[in-house]
């Protein structure tokens, strides 16, 4: 049996293990691949609240698995209704109609990752860390991409400093 998304999914250390990566290939469809780089196979840790949220997922999907007899067994997180992965076009087309109807700016579901590392970056998050989630093969490209966060990343080094001609 080889491995699959679902399996990669660890709930009970909160972590998701970057094991496969879905990739279309002319004339077979979407299909598993291995990871482009060494870098991408990796483990990223989420949040007690991800972790909960993708555990009702779960719930539902095997309940929902059950009254599916042409189920395809291949264990994806996300999947359509009979366990195919999903569409990239529709799941692009479903995101823009949820930032639409929330009255949101318009961007692509990979903006969300860049967002996630700006965010994590701004609030002094290592960048190894951050470079290591992503599965950048090095610090450099990680800060080259994120540079507009360093301003503030020396503003708050700049404070610490401060902190301790403070103390001494």
């Amino acid at each position: 049996m080889r491995p699959c998304a679902q399996r990669s999914v660890d709930f009970l250390n909160q972590r998701l293990v970057v094991r496969r990566a879905l990739q279309r290939q002319k004339g077979v469809g979407l299909t598993l691949v291995e990871p482009k780089t060494n870098r991408s196979r990796r483990t990223v840790y989420f949040p007690i609240g991800t972790c909960e949220a993708l555990g009702e997922h779960r719930r539902v999907q095997i309940e929902n698995r059950l009254e599916v007899p042409e189920w395809l067994d291949e264990n994806f997180v996300f999947c359509r209704y009979n366990g195919l992965p999903l569409e990239p076009a529709n799941v692009t087309k479903s995101f823009h109609r949820t930032l639409e109807k929330a009255g949101l700016k318009r961007i692509r579901v990979h903006d969300l990752r860049h967002t996630a590392a700006s965010l994590q970056l701004a609030r002094g998050e290592n960048p190894k860390v951050v470079q290591e989630m992503l599965g950048h093969s090095t610090i450099a490209v990680t800060m080259d991409i994120y540079s507009h966060v360093t301003p503030a990343l020396h503003q708050a080094a700049a404070a610490k400093m401060q902190a301790l001609f403070a103390e001494g």
